[in-house]
């Protein structure tokens, strides 16, 4: 008994959150990809946004491409989804292409985000740059 009403539950949840959050930012969100921060990153950013969420990515670069690229972030699940996608998006593109990535980029590739979510992609955003930034100051 107390199993159904858990499973009914969160089907109901699942549906109202399929009315706001698109598909791409639900499967990031449930299935994150790329968790956790490299030991050997060619660049590194951590980053606290306004609402307190921190957000931290290592990148590992050759040849002037990001060849991985990994997060951690203590964040909701606009946080980790936002995470979850730029690391993805960033694997195989040159430096210059990835400095690139605005939130408005972001939210376009997220398929949207509600008003009160939209700081994450920012966060996403402004920590992968921070990365980017720390590995342009390993090679000076």
């Amino acid at each position: 008994m107390k199993e159904d009403f858990v499973k009914d539950l969160q089907n109901k949840i699942m549906i109202e959150l399929r009315k706001i959050y698109s598909p791409k930012v639900l499967r990031h969100w449930q299935y994150p990809q790329n968790w956790g921060i490299m030991n050997d990153a060619s660049g590194y950013g951590k980053v606290t946004g306004p609402c307190g969420d921190t957000m931290e990515i290592s990148i590992k670069v050759e040849k002037n491409k990001i060849v991985k690229c990994t997060f951690d972030t203590d964040g909701c699940g606009s946080s980790i989804a936002c995470a979850s996608i730029i690391t993805e998006m960033v694997i195989g593109m040159a430096i210059e292409k990835a400095r690139s990535i605005t939130q408005s980029k972001m939210l376009e590739f997220c398929g949207g985000l509600p008003e009160e979510d939209k700081h994450c992609a920012l966060l996403a955003t402004d920590t992968l740059q921070k990365a980017i930034d720390d590995y342009e100051a390993m090679l000076k």
